[in-house]
């Protein structure tokens, strides 16, 4: 294989995944704190079963030490990962669809035209709420082209909720 053809396939991917028209618009950054919130909250099992370990006494201790070391580099990883996951995220509104691309290794691009969405769910849990965000969550007739955007402040939200569904029932009106 020449090498020189592998930077020109890598540009084309990357091309395929740039909005046509718009930039993306990015995702709040109060989404990486809750994703980082969660699972610091899942560690603490995690932690908690390893300081248990160190007081059985048929437990030799290294292994709850390495145990502890895998854990610490397991989660360094998965903080790192979170920002860069949620970065990775993006939508753009053009005038007949929506776009939301999203992933690091494996790249998402999921465009849903306005005339095929059938519901618009804005939610928002208690730590999305604490931290002033929410999700929009398109659904349509075919699972594979719902979409979600998360971490989005609750104004934004609201106003693409109610564009995505006025826009949903013009282009729905003429079936």
């Amino acid at each position: 294989m020449d090498s020189a053809s592998v930077p020109s396939r890598s540009a084309a991917l990357d091309a395929a995944f740039q909005s046509p028209t718009e930039h993306w618009v990015p995702l709040s950054p109060r989404l990486i704190t809750a994703r980082r919130i969660t699972l610091s909250f899942g560690y603490l099992f995690v932690v908690a079963a390893i300081v248990v370990a160190v007081f059985i006494p048929a437990i030799p201790l290294w292994y709850p030490i390495g145990a502890g070391v895998i854990a610490v580099l397991i989660y360094g990883w998965a903080w790192w990962i979170i920002g860069r996951r949620v970065r990775s995220y993006g939508y753009v509104e053009r005038d007949e669809d929506l776009q939301v691309v999203s992933g690091i290794l494996i790249r998402r691009l999921v465009v849903v035209p306005y005339g095929r969405m059938q519901i618009v769910d804005l939610t928002s849990g208690p730590l999305d709420r604490w931290l002033g965000i929410a999700t929009v969550q398109l659904h349509t007739a075919a699972a594979t082209t719902d979409a979600a955007i998360p971490g989005l402040p609750p104004e934004q939200a609201a106003a693409l909720r109610d564009r995505l569904a006025a826009r949903g029932e013009e282009r729905s009106a003429g079936m």
